[in-house]
């Protein structure tokens, strides 16, 4: 990491100057690394109006962190991870085998997992303030050991993107087509589901879980607004999300307040700017 604070120095800020505030350091390199993370499973997520169940994941994973502290672990990401990636299994097949409307099967899936997880977090009198950190996130706390597991995340996605994007684009648009030629959709669905729901997982300590939804949806949102094709979708979607995720950090530093949210801030910013002057970019 020596390298990195070493480039920091030749920026204009005083948290950038040699042996100060190496949590700001840590905090703007992992931002730089899970922007384009979030960036690209947004793009899909947008595509295919998943919105609302990225939101969802959100939910599981709270309740997977409140399991975790029943079973006594003291880091209970393990559990968290594995349930929100069968809370996304289960969304997915009784999705694709039911007969009820999308949006009403991940809604009672979303409020029964955010019911037991507080629940559970407040079972025998339990206080539910030791899991706000959950909630509101602190990027400022991520670690150098962190920020190396971010940089395998972020080869790991570009690397399913690389190999499965053309795919998912097909399913998403035309699933029957997709399925004339061979894919199986419905795997490519749960795979899809369960990746974007280890991420949220992953990450939520850090963004905070009022708020990564936001961060996931928001830049790949502004990005359709004026793209006019798959490539530019993407690149500006990481853009977006890279400009939101610095200027975020920054301002939050600068004004005390929460990272997550002044990102999310930020990303709303651009959002309706490129929706109200998305004809001029035609």
């Amino acid at each position: 990491m020596s390298w990195w604070y070493k480039l920091l120095e030749v920026l204009p800020f005083e948290w950038a100057e040699e042996g100060r505030m190496i949590f700001m350091k840590n905090a703007l390199l992992a931002v730089i690394l899970l922007s384009p993370v979030f960036a690209l499973l947004g793009t899909m997520i947008v595509n295919n109006g998943m919105a609302f169940f990225s939101d969802a994941l959100g939910h599981g994973a709270f309740t997977g962190v409140a399991i975790g502290g029943i079973l006594g672990f003291v880091q209970p990401m393990g559990s968290a991870v594995i349930f929100s990636a069968v809370f996304a299994f289960l969304v997915a097949v009784i999705k694709n085998r039911g007969k009820m409307a999308s949006d009403t099967i991940i809604g009672v899936f979303s409020s029964t997992a955010i019911a037991l997880g507080i629940f559970l977090a407040t079972l025998d009198g339990k206080s539910f303030a030791r899991l706000n950190s959950y909630l509101i996130g602190d990027i400022l706390s991520i670690t150098p050991e962190e920020i190396g597991f971010l940089a395998i995340v972020l080869a790991i996605v570009i690397v399913f993107w690389l190999f499965i994007f053309n795919k998912l684009l097909l399913v998403s648009i035309n699933p029957s087509l997709a399925g004339s030629r061979g894919i199986r959709t419905f795997w490519y669905e749960v795979v899809f589901s369960c990746v974007v729901a280890v991420i949220v997982t992953v990450s939520m300590s850090w963004i905070g879980l009022l708020v990564i939804n936001s961060f996931l949806v928001l830049p790949a949102a502004a990005a359709r607004n004026v793209a006019r094709n798959q490539r530019q979708y993407h690149f500006l979607a990481v853009a977006f999300s890279l400009i939101s995720g610095i200027t975020g950090l920054i301002l939050s530093y600068s004004f005390e307040t929460a990272t997550g949210s002044t990102i999310i801030l930020i990303s709303s910013v651009i959002f309706f700017f490129t929706y109200f002057f998305r004809k001029r970019f035609a």
